[in-house]
């Protein structure tokens, strides 16, 4: 039975992602780069510097939006999907995740604008929204909205942790001996108060735990590449000319063709940058900000220090270590662990499975993040959130025994379905974001150092936008949100 469910994902991928959506993905981007004028690389420095702008008091702040965004992102998709990559579709596979990336940053730019210019008001005082919001609100579609939510909450809620648990599981038990049900457990203990904590708490523990388990592994990485500096160009000259066919791990390999090199990189890449797959934007909603790009760029910065700085990292240190072997099977974070072992000694395989740890937790807790929004989105019961936080708990425990083949297959095949519907979605809604980024520049050259937007900034969205979000003078006060609702498609009230 589980070598036809295999069968049936593989063949389901297989369309998915040779086809349908390498053209969608590609071709967004491409679009988005052109139509926003190269912005990924022109206003990246101003992302860098918007990373800690203020929003209202007592809310979630750029940065904690931008930290959860960047706690799902980073994750065993920066090591365990590099590994992957490398071992399924050679060197090349990484020149893709970087293609991907550059292209990436500008949909993600679009998409977290768009959650921002769509959120609305939550009753704990927070706020809500992404892709299912913007389709309910932009395209004037409750059901596709609530497609893409299903899609998601099986995508972050299920399948991703699933993931995220069988690589902690994976990287103790082979670290330390430890039991895999023991380190389910573990993992459901430590997760439960979090979650059941609520969209704050995430966000304070991701501002704390991204940071300090991005830049020790970066910094582990520095060193590698510093020790092996002679190596280096040796290693991008390898990456790029595998990418097209023409390196030796290659020449002569069907399995490292250049189809098969792009088909993997490009599965990896949104795996782990999530750029276009409408992940991310539901971080970016939750953040109070005078003006919806200040979270585009900041979004966009979380790609690019994802799959340009970490995931880089990952691959430099397997390629320069002397561990990986052209056409060995599969392997994942294994894998990492023995090329980091051998730039440090014996202490680097529990190095990388306390940094393994962390990287995956905090995508647990950033994976919730984004799906307990598109569980609200569906139905305001609370009984049925409770449900979600136990189910998500079991498919944690889940994740720590189950297979790693499978599990990553039905990765593929969720994240493939959230990517498609939002990728049509935000080239619909486009427009919006573009209105934004004129009005943003507008008044950045006028000398504003702070953009503000308005509910009249984009005059055909004053009607329909959330009633108590961007007023007249910009965000509204926390307490001056008294009715917390929005028109829906029919023109009659829904709750938000």
């Amino acid at each position: 039975m589980e070598a036809f469910v295999h069968a049936l994902i593989d063949g389901i991928n297989g369309i998915l992602w040779n086809y349908v959506l390498i053209a969608l993905l590609f071709g967004a981007g491409a679009w988005f780069t052109l139509r926003f004028g190269l912005i990924q690389l022109r206003a990246l420095p101003l992302g860098i510097r918007t990373v800690g702008s203020k929003g209202e008091p007592g809310s979630i702040t750029s940065f904690q939006a931008f930290a959860t965004g960047l706690a799902s992102r980073v994750g065993t998709g920066n090591i365990v999907g590099v590994a992957v990559a490398l071992t399924v579709g050679g060197p090349g596979a990484i020149f893709w995740m970087w293609v991907t990336a550059l292209l990436g940053m500008s949909s993600a730019f679009v998409e977290a604008t768009l959650a921002q210019i769509f959120k609305v008001s939550h009753h704990d005082g927070t706020y809500r929204g992404g892709p299912a919001y913007y389709i309910r609100t932009g395209l004037r579609s409750r059901g596709f909205g609530v497609l893409f939510s299903l899609s998601l909450i099986l995508a972050f809620g299920f399948v991703f942790n699933a993931v995220q648990a069988n690589s902690i599981a994976e990287a103790l038990h082979t670290s330390f001996g430890w039991s895999r049900a023991g380190v389910g457990v573990g993992l459901v203990a430590l997760a439960a108060p979090i979650i059941f904590g609520g969209i704050r708490r995430i966000a304070r523990v991701a501002q704390v735990i991204v940071p300090l388990m991005a830049t020790g592994y970066v910094a582990l990485a520095a060193y590698a590449v510093a020790t092996h500096a002679t190596m280096l160009s040796d290693v991008i000259s390898l990456i790029v000319t595998s990418a097209f066919g023409f390196g030796p791990a290659a020449g002569g390999l069907t399995g490292y063709a250049v189809s098969q090199a792009a088909a993997v990189g490009v599965k990896r890449g949104l795996f782990s940058n999530e750029a276009g797959m409408g992940s991310a934007p539901n971080a970016a909603a939750t953040a109070s900000t005078r003006h919806p790009v200040t979270q585009g760029l900041i979004q966009m910065l979380g790609v690019f220090v994802d799959t340009f700085v970490i995931c880089t990292a990952t691959a430099f240190m397997i390629l320069l270590s002397g561990q990986y072997e052209i056409g060995t099977g599969m392997e994942g974070g294994a894998l990492t662990q023995r090329a980091i072992s051998s730039f440090v000694g014996d202490w680097g395989g529990m190095y990388m499975a306390v940094a393994i740890f962390f990287l995956a937790f905090s995508s647990v807790i950033g994976n919730y993040a984004y799906a307990e929004g598109n569980v609200e989105f569906i139905t305001k019961q609370r009984r049925a959130v409770v449900i979600f936080r136990l189910a998500v708990l079991g498919m944690v425990m889940f994740g720590s025994v189950g297979k790693l083949p499978l599990v990553w297959a039905m990765a593929d095949t969720s994240m493939g379905l959230m990517a498609l519907i939002n990728l049509i979605a935000i080239l619909a809604l486009g427009k919006y974001a573009r209105a934004a980024w004129d009005d943003y520049r507008k008044q950045r050259a006028a000398g504003v150092a702070e953009p503000v937007f308005t509910r009249k900034t984009i005059p055909a969205l004053d009607k329909v936008l959330a009633s108590d979000v961007w007023g007249e003078h910009g965000p509204v006060p926390r307490c001056a949100r008294a009715t917390r609702e929005l028109p829906d498609v029919e023109g009659e009230r829904v709750a938000s």
